[in-house]
């Protein structure tokens, strides 16, 4: 997971942590961090109110390890238990009060991130894998080569969506065309479309929404400073 970081292996770091990888997941765990560009996309190989199992593929199963956090459709979770074949995470009940993951059945596609390193690109943009609510996709229209998804949500979240701003959608890290009282809308270019589960989805499907983290700071100290 920490392979391209180009730390001096010799550097210092606190003696109760017997490895680096055991030091950078307690950094990470400080503030795990996802960019919205999904890794791959796995299968549910197992899932109850409980727990979940994804088949995934060996190059990243390779990079996981107990402990670790990853993101899926969006949902950030921890890993406790990983194989040759799959890896499985923990799921409490609020994530699946917020989230569609318990609309999850066998065989079903998720996106899948691993979180950002100190040296990843920040090619999406900043994501917690807190998931605000569950949206519907309410139609799908092509665009060209590319398509126009409009998902509705609950009123109470888009004051924190704008347009031209930025969203994520099962995690995807996509940017706003238009904001409506209850909705709003993206465009998917064919890349995207292609690698991650958009192009399975059909019209009434549950997707996980999380808004831009910085909106909401931002209400929170202006409505302090407010008379």
């Amino acid at each position: 997971m920490y392979d391209t970081i180009s730390w001096d292996i010799s550097l210092a770091f606190p003696p109760e942590f017997l490895t680096l990888h055991q030091y950078m997941i307690h950094c990470q765990r400080s503030f795990i961090m996802f960019t919205g560009i999904i890794t791959e996309t796995g299968t549910i190989a197992q899932i109850s109110r409980s727990k979940i199992a994804i088949g995934a593929s060996h190059a990243l199963l390779h990079k996981l390890y107990i402990g670790d956090s990853i993101a899926v459709d969006g949902a950030c979770l921890t890993i406790f238990e990983k194989d040759d074949e799959s890896f499985t995470a923990d799921i409490m009940a609020e994530t699946v009060r917020c989230t569609s993951l318990g609309s999850l059945r066998l065989g079903n596609a998720v996106n899948l991130e691993i979180p950002a390193t100190p040296t990843s690109l920040l090619s999406g943009h900043i994501v917690h894998g807190h998931i605000d609510c569950a949206g519907v996709l309410k139609n799908i229209r092509q665009n060209g080569t590319s398509h126009i998804c409009s998902i509705s949500l609950p009123r109470t979240f888009t004051r924190y969506i704008v347009e031209k701003g930025s969203i994520a959608v099962n995690g995807i890290s996509l940017t706003v065309i238009d904001v409506g009282a209850s909705s709003f809308t993206v465009g998917i270019i064919p890349h995207t479309w292609k690698t991650t589960t958009f192009h399975k989805l059909r019209v009434g499907a549950s997707v996980n929404i999380e808004t831009d983290i910085i909106g909401k700071y931002m209400e929170k100290l202006v409505s302090k400073h407010k008379v």
